[in-house]
């Protein structure tokens, strides 16, 4: 995955599946994010790996891990699998559940103080792409335009909240 928190690995593994079915993807990465591995594991788990890179401490387990997906099995750190399970527990009764993993990031991204503009450019994305993302996180979010609301804010709380739900906190 790349180190600036994106998910063109996850993206490209997902056309994989689609372009070259008998192809196996090792993803190695840093954040053990449900919505990443969800969309690797959406079409099924059958030569895919999911492991994270700080507890990829012995140089057979990237190894192995390669031999397994090579004969169409799976691996999944266990860390990833903790936080797809806390997820699907939230994800019930979350009204952040129904956002993409794009819609997640611009409001991970908003939850930072950036502006549209910033967010943009964090993303590589236009700023109408932004303001698209934002449009759409408000309407799934049933944030409709009420003058003494502030949506953004509003957005926001909401996902800080969900956060503070998966860390215990």
């Amino acid at each position: 995955m790349p180190p600036d928190a994106r998910d063109e690995g996850i993206q490209a593994a997902t056309r994989f599946r689609t372009t070259h079915p008998a192809m196996g993807v090792v993803v190695l990465s840093q954040y053990a994010e449900p919505g990443y591995a969800q969309a690797l594991l959406a079409d099924g788990s059958a030569g895919r790996a999911y492991l994270l890179k700080e507890r990829v401490s012995e140089p057979d387990q990237l190894a192995d891990a390669v031999r397994a997906v090579a004969r169409g099995g799976s691996v999944i750190d266990a860390a990833v699998v903790e936080v797809l399970v806390a997820s699907s527990g939230r994800s019930r009764s979350s009204p952040l559940a129904s956002l993409s993993p794009r819609e997640l990031e611009v409001l991970d991204q908003i939850a930072r103080g950036k502006s549209n503009a910033a967010v943009a450019q964090t993303l590589f994305l236009s700023e109408r792409a932004i303001e698209k993302h934002i449009n759409a996180l408000f309407a799934k979010l049933g944030l409709g335009p009420e003058p003494d609301v502030n949506r953004r804010v509003t957005a926001v709380l909401m996902h800080l909240s969900e956060r503070d739900a998966a860390s215990g906190g």
